[in-house]
């Protein structure tokens, strides 16, 4: 799937997956009166290839599709490339929620939701994953290198698939070596949400680790202060990473 360069600001192309014609009308039409170029799909495969076609800023996602579930179509346009995306869940369905956040998902808004509401998710995201690079340039800590330009990161000196959030996580703890941070401040200064489901920053912790630790059993970088939260250490030697 070719990727093309991202837009900015309005006009961010949002395909919208949901086998619900009245949820996906609704949807479109707030995302449509909001600025952006919405596409829509009603089911897995519609997505895969209308993505294909046109490659999405972001993706709002929802879990349960007939056939290919929600799921499953992130996983494989996790395969083509890195993509902001929103899980759609039915209320109370937490492990549902854990699994699309395990899969890469960089926010879930749970049915019947508020159309308003998703297009403030959506904005947030966007505007998380857009962000400024640093300009301090290159992070390097613990065998560990970011680029925060290219949005790359490597463990010494290969790639990591990193997923957006996953990689806004890491940079910021290679920003903020030996400090412990709480879930909430976490969410706060990588998420840029005030309130939220703090299974998201433990989903993504426990994902970064399995990336970045050598035994993400015994992590030795992102470590866990009981009571807390977490904290990066920059001086672990880069054979113990």
């Amino acid at each position: 799937m070719e990727q093309p360069p991202p837009h900015d600001g309005a006009g961010a192309r949002v395909l919208v997956v949901d086998d619900d014609p009245t949820v996906a009308e609704i949807v479109t039409g707030y995302l449509d009166r909001a600025g952006y170029v919405v596409d829509r799909a009603g089911d897995g495969p519609d997505a895969l290839d209308r993505a294909a076609a046109h490659w999405p800023d972001l993706v709002v996602l929802d879990l349960m599709l007939p056939g290919m579930d929600g799921l499953e179509v992130c996983r494989r346009m996790r395969g083509h490339g890195p993509v902001p995306v929103i899980m759609l869940t039915a209320r109370g369905d937490e492990d549902d929620r854990i699994l699309g956040l395990e899969v890469g998902a960089d926010d879930y808004v749970t049915k019947p939701f508020s159309p308003r509401e998703l297009v403030l998710r959506v904005e947030s995201v966007l505007r998380r994953t857009r962000r400024a690079p640093a300009a301090a340039g290159l992070v390097r800590a613990a065998g560990l290198t970011l680029d925060p330009a290219s949005r790359r990161a490597t463990k010494r000196g290969h790639e990591l698939a990193l997923t957006i959030r996953e990689f806004d996580l890491l940079a910021f703890f290679l920003r903020h070596p030996g400090r412990a941070f709480g879930r909430e401040e976490l969410m706060r200064e990588v998420w840029g949400w005030d309130f939220g489901d703090l299974s998201t920053v433990t989903v993504h912790v426990r994902r970064l680790r399995g990336k970045v630790e050598d035994d993400p059993a015994r992590p030795r970088l992102i470590r866990t202060v009981w009571g807390v939260g977490y904290r990066f250490e920059a001086t672990a030697a880069a054979g113990e990473a």
